[in-house]
């Protein structure tokens, strides 16, 4: 076999191997002992007479073990090979306890996306919750809050997603046992764990969750009776509208959340500033989503009224707010629109030393990209996706939605192009 046949075999979801006769050539150049070679329903090199009953053997079918010694080219009466008949039901009954041997029995810890859904509906114990003398210490929730939080913006999405949800029933058992001022303190915090949550979900396309979690976090924040919290909780709403096509409703939510906080404050903070500008950002995306080219213009120019009022870049409540955070969203605005030349133009004039967040990074390199594709400009299209994925693997590798950008450059890029983004799509496990 090629080494690119023998690659394919090894991959998991690539090539399988069905054939009786692949599976002895793979077992003779591995020089395979016998009783692996039995475990996978082959002939033993050497035979062996078949246990006698009520001896221990490998295998505790004597017909099985039987068959092999007839002649393998046989045929029964339906004209079936005995060999290859043997061969499906060895595999059967040597195989399935190594499938199953992986899956969870008992009462093991749900993990992955089922323990968000176990966290966010407290049905089942979740891997990673915190001891239980610091459920409650908000010293120590407060510390867990930003890690993940750190997390998700370096698009440590592994991290967050081993870690979260443990997080998320723990800032919960200090929101049903704490009273007064500490209360409010770890309503905060569930409002904002419970953020980062339907962000995740978001990018991993469950959208079901993500709404829980975004109406959590809303929830949590209006018990702490921070108008900001509020503000900042209500960016996800906004995210979890656009991802069922509710873009009007989203562009609403944005604009009416940013106006209501403008009036709660009264005189801004960074903080105060940060989550508004980062609202109408969100407004803004709606609307250009919507195609709605005046109400996303609108919302943009008064974005970077409050960036120009902040006075440069920052994270402040973990927004990324800033003047280049609002140039990264027209360039996502207007590939939205249609518009790749004008997008590619805006792009050009993004430092990217200007931009902290990882996952922003990322992003402009990501839309970018997809403009870039839009524009018929290939080569540079895959050169750009291949720089997001060296800065963020996680954030090109976890995300559906990014997915489907090294697809379409597959199906829309000349030969000379094509090998190699099959090999990128190949190295981040997306099928093309």
């Amino acid at each position: 076999m090629t080494q690119g046949k023998v690659s394919e075999y090894m991959k998991q979801g690539g090539r399988q191997v069905l054939a009786l006769e692949v599976f002895e050539r793979i077992a003779d150049g591995l020089d395979m002992p016998d009783d692996p070679r039995m475990t996978l329903g082959l002939a033993p090199r050497s035979f062996r007479a078949p246990p006698q009953p009520g001896s221990s053997g490998w295998l505790a079918d004597p017909e099985l073990l039987g068959s092999l010694g007839r002649n393998p080219y046989a045929t029964d009466g339906d004209g079936e090979s005995v060999q290859r008949r043997t061969f499906h039901r060895l595999a059967a009954a040597g195989l399935l306890e190594a499938m199953l041997a992986d899956l969870p029995c008992g009462d093991v810890p749900l993990t992955g996306v089922d323990a968000f859904a176990a966290a966010l509906t407290g049905t089942a114990d979740v891997a990673g919750t915190l001891p239980e003398h610091a459920r409650t210490d908000l010293s120590t929730l407060r510390a867990s809050v930003t890690s993940v939080k750190r997390a998700h913006q370096s698009c440590r999405y592994s991290t967050v997603i081993e870690t979260l949800p443990g997080l998320l029933a723990a800032v919960q058992t200090a929101c049903d046992v704490l009273t007064g001022d500490d209360r409010h303190q770890a309503d905060a915090l569930a409002a904002e764990a419970n953020y980062v949550a339907a962000s995740v979900l978001l990018k991993l396309d469950s959208e079901g969750l993500a709404w829980l979690a975004a109406d959590r976090s809303m929830r949590a924040a209006r018990r702490s009776e921070d108008p900001v919290a509020v503000a900042a909780s209500a960016r996800n709403l906004t995210r979890v509208l656009m991802k069922g096509g509710h873009f009007g409703a989203a562009s609403t939510a944005a604009a009416d959340f940013a106006a209501r906080l403008d009036r709660d404050v009264g005189a801004h903070t960074p903080d105060s500033l940060s989550v508004y500008g980062a609202l109408l950002l969100c407004g803004a995306v709606a609307a250009g989503r919507r195609n709605d080219r005046a109400t996303a213009a609108t919302m943009l120019d008064e974005a970077e009224g409050a960036a120009r009022r902040l006075g440069g870049d920052h994270n402040y409540r973990w927004t990324a707010f800033g003047p280049t955070n609002v140039r990264l969203h027209r360039v996502n605005i207007s590939g939205s629109l249609g518009d790749a030349g004008q997008a590619i133009a805006q792009a050009r004039h993004v430092d990217l030393g200007c931009v902290p967040i990882t996952e922003r990074k990322a992003v402009l390199l990501i839309d970018t990209s997809r403009s870039l594709l839009q524009w018929g400009k290939h080569e540079k299209a895959y050169e750009v996706l291949r720089a997001a994925e060296r800065l963020a693997p996680e954030e090109v590798s976890a995300r559906p939605a990014v997915h489907r950008l090294p697809r379409d450059l597959h199906a829309t890029s000349p030969p000379s192009a094509k090998r190699r983004v099959t090999e990128f799509a190949t190295q981040i496990g997306v099928r093309l």
